[in-house]
């Protein structure tokens, strides 16, 4: 038997505006804007909301987006989208690209404002349909992981409503028609850390002069890759990437410092803090060995929590996407390596339910190198991918998860 939530969701958006949605997203993805910048990506969302009736505000936490839709008793529940795009060229060739030189939505972030735009249109159309209160946010920097926290910190509940359930989605690569859950841990914390190694710079033609930074840098790189494989259990999962090295200014000079930037993605506190503490540690033991003149900086920035789905929520809101999107297309691959700042929304209190819509298109997919899934899962562009580009068809579905989700505590 279906709910009366699959019910309600499947009549509320039977006639979404499809075309005027696509066109929406068209033009966000011309027009991509990064992290706390996204200014004309704010207000065309805050004016979608405007026009179906809610209350918005603009500016929250620098560039956040809020509309709030009260509609009689009931509980309130929060949808949120991202808003940021990425310092990515882009390489789709689509007829829609990137308007803006080293500026992308690489990541599906037009793709998620297109689809809260669109559910809360159809719930506001709908409101005869449920009753409680909607908080719709669009949130800024996520990419970064400022966005949440600084919207939080400027008093998101307190100017509007505080929430009792989250929701929130994501485009992820794989075949079209997908809608991954996880009840429990879906993703994984991140960690971004610099590393500054001091060394006595000089003349290239006479490095027994000087303390080459960029020989000490690149045997710290080398070293730094062993703490996954050496010093972190085989069940934990971890990841060290070592993203940038920078140093010097011309081919003849010794510099004086290099610059390392790394980031980690672990799925538990202690991990995270073991990986640390070895990278401190491998840093200055290098560092000595090269006879630096001092110690290494060591600095750690930007931290996202692990994303840990309230289980009974998250039950709660896939079944009612299998009833809605069809038996087989819900499922559960576990958690990723990937990270999200949604968890500070939820301030450690408020539960929610975090999922991942399936987006490639039929032919990227379907010529993609191999015959089994994981072969062409790992073949096919993914988030960040100067090439990645969602299917257009996983609009509507991807507002029906919305829609119905709302309507799980709403209708």
């Amino acid at each position: 038997m279906t709910s009366a939530a699959a019910r309600t969701a499947l009549v509320l958006t039977a006639d979404l505006p499809v075309a005027g949605l696509e066109d929406f997203y068209r033009d966000l993805h011309r027009n991509p804007e990064l992290s706390l910048q996204e200014h004309r990506t704010a207000a065309k969302l805050s004016e979608r909301l405007a026009k179906a009736g809610y209350e918005t505000a603009e500016g929250i936490g620098g560039t956040g987006v809020a509309g709030l839709l009260r509609n009689g008793d009931g509980p309130v529940v929060l949808l949120r989208a991202d808003m940021d795009a990425l310092p990515v060229q882009e390489e789709t060739g689509l007829p829609y690209a990137s308007e803006v030189p080293g500026v992308m939505h690489a990541c599906g972030h037009d793709l998620h404002m297109t689809r809260l735009a669109g559910a809360a249109e159809a719930l506001a159309g709908g409101r005869d349909a449920w009753s409680g209160t909607l908080l719709v946010v669009g949130q800024p920097a996520e990419e970064t992981g400022q966005g949440a926290a600084r919207m939080i910190a400027d008093g998101l509940y307190e100017r509007f409503v505080r929430p009792d359930v989250l929701l929130g989605q994501h485009a992820a690569p794989g075949p079209v028609g997908f809608y991954a859950h996880s009840p429990g841990l879906i993703m994984s914390a991140s960690t971004d850390l610099d590393i500054v190694v001091h060394g006595t710079g000089g003349h290239g033609s006479r490095p027994e002069t000087t303390v080459d930074p960029v020989v000490t840098a690149a045997y710290l790189v080398t070293r730094l890759q062993t703490v996954v494989s050496r010093e972190i259990a085989a069940r934990e999962s971890a990841v060290l990437t070592v993203g940038r090295i920078e140093a010097g200014t011309r081919h003849n000079i010794i510099p004086s410092k290099a610059c390392i930037s790394l980031n980690l993605r672990t799925q538990s506190d202690e991990v995270r803090e073991r990986m640390i503490a070895a990278i401190r540690r491998i840093a200055a033991g290098e560092a000595l060995a090269a006879g630096c003149p001092r110690e290494p900086e060591v600095t750690v920035g930007a931290t996202f929590p692990v994303t840990m789905n309230d289980a009974g929520t998250d039950r709660r809101i896939a079944a009612v996407h299998e009833e809605v999107l069809g038996a087989g297309t819900v499922l559960d691959f576990g958690p990723v390596m990937g990270s999200e700042d949604f968890p500070y929304l939820a301030q450690g209190q408020i539960p929610y339910s975090y999922w991942f819509v399936t987006t490639t298109p039929a032919e990227v997919w379907d010529a993609a190198p191999g015959n089994e899934l994981m072969e062409k899962f790992l073949a096919v562009p993914s988030n960040h991918s100067p090439r990645f580009g969602p299917d257009l068809s996983t609009i509507t579905p991807g507002v029906r998860t919305l829609v119905s989700a709302a309507l799980a505590y709403l209708a």
